[in-house]
């Protein structure tokens, strides 16, 4: 039986104030909260055994290198991956990607051709655009109905013996929609191109099967699973990371050195120069336990009922918009009233103790389609309440009248 409130006594910061009033934490999108649970690993390994990895014959080191490599197993079970090499520990998404780009432009010619989705994220878009400028290639747009969907028809016709790479992301940060990623994989796959997977936003939802996907490149940033910032995953099939050259030069990612010549380390190591955040990956494996505690199953089944609740309720409001209507969604509500600034709404929430996000989110693109400045984004976890909904809908209401 899926127990919100016995969840919610996991975090400790939900039983914060804000300005006087219980914290509403809607800011899921941009990150997820950490559990105790979370916290206590962190302060086991600085308390404990904190110690640099895969260097040192000492008990510390050992102890910190399993911990380390364990994580790395977890999370390699977790999204299925055939491999544990197959596993990178980054920082982030940001950085997963830009370690693909990067390692891309020794793969690209001039006319070579790449395609990316209108509902990227910047960090999905802006490396792409450097790729190009570096090799030469021409960036193609998958275009988005204003439903807030993929138009599969025009992505059809985008792909030829031309096409190398795309990128699309998993679900829209924005928007919350759930995009034909297995679709969009396979058509790739039939004119021989590669593809990248942005799940940065699918990662808190569900539970990416990266082998059912066929995905050749899978990114997530820990802080969207209840883990911490400054951590993530790219996963990538062997071969593709066997061809990519390395990103960073330095320790841990050489096999020998000399002043003529230096050879690579295997994979994954490859791809993990210098001291990594050892911290971030252990506990990043522990927020994925986490949440495969209370299960993904329970998790999508509630927050899709707290999405419908949430959406029925906002759009009483007269002059409410919602942007991002596929059916097929996550938990997240972009929206605008007629006449009022996104930012000026989330001022005012704010000072109710409700946290939303304002603006375009990192998808510029997005917002020049709909032609708003911005939106206000309240996203959703697990362990939010109707109650909440309830706060937000009388917040917006408020604000709603304070500035019309």
């Amino acid at each position: 039986m899926f127990d919100v409130n016995k969840i919610r006594a996991d975090f400790p910061i939900l039983q914060r104030t804000v300005n006087g009033a219980p914290l509403v934490y809607l800011d899921n999108a941009a990150t997820s909260q950490t559990p105790q649970q979370v916290i206590d690993v962190i302060v086991k390994y600085y308390s404990e055994y904190n110690a640099n990895i895969h260097r040192g014959v000492h008990t510390l080191s050992q102890e910190a290198t399993d911990a380390y490599e364990q994580a790395r197993l977890k999370i390699k079970e977790h999204f299925n991956a055939a491999k544990a090499h197959e596993i990178i520990l980054t920082s982030g998404t940001t950085h997963s990607i830009n370690l693909v780009a990067n390692g891309f432009t020794s793969l690209l010619e001039a006319g070579d051709e790449i395609i990316v989705s209108a509902m990227e994220h910047h960090s999905n878009i802006v490396p792409w655009q450097m790729l190009c400028e570096r090799t030469g290639a021409l960036l193609r747009v998958i275009p988005m109905n204003k439903e807030g969907a993929l138009e599969m028809d025009a992505y059809l016709e985008l792909l030829s013996n031309k096409t190398k790479l795309v990128f699309c992301n998993h679900v829209s940060n924005a928007l919350g929609t759930i995009n034909p990623i297995k679709k969009i994989i396979d058509e790739a796959h039939a004119v021989g191109a590669a593809v990248l997977v942005d799940g940065a936003q699918a990662a808190p939802h569900i539970r990416p099967d990266v082998r059912a996907l066929d995905a050749d490149f899978y990114t997530i940033s820990a802080h969207k699973v209840c883990g911490p910032t400054g951590v993530g995953m790219l996963y990538g099939k062997e071969q593709w990371l066997q061809k990519l050259p390395p990103y960073q030069g330095g320790g841990e990612m050489i096999s020998e050195v000399t002043f003529e010549k230096t050879t690579y380390a295997d994979l994954p190591h490859k791809f993990e120069a210098g001291t990594p955040n050892i911290c971030g990956g252990i506990a990043f494996g522990a927020g994925l336990d986490y949440m495969n505690a209370i299960g993904f199953d329970a998790i999508a089944s509630y927050e899709e009922a707290l999405l419908k609740y949430a959406t029925e309720k906002l759009l009483k409001i007269e002059g409410l918009k919602i942007y991002g209507t596929t059916a097929h969604k996550t938990a997240v509500i972009s929206f605008n009233i007629e006449g009022i600034h996104p930012y000026d709404i989330g001022t005012i929430l704010d000072k109710l103790g409700i946290a939303v996000r304002t603006g375009h989110h990192c998808a510029q693109p997005i917002m020049d389609f709909f032609q708003i400045p911005g939106t206000v984004r309240a996203s959703f976890s697990f362990y939010n309440t109707k109650e909440e909904v309830d706060t937000l809908v009388a917040g917006v209401e408020r604000a709603k009248n304070m500035l019309s």
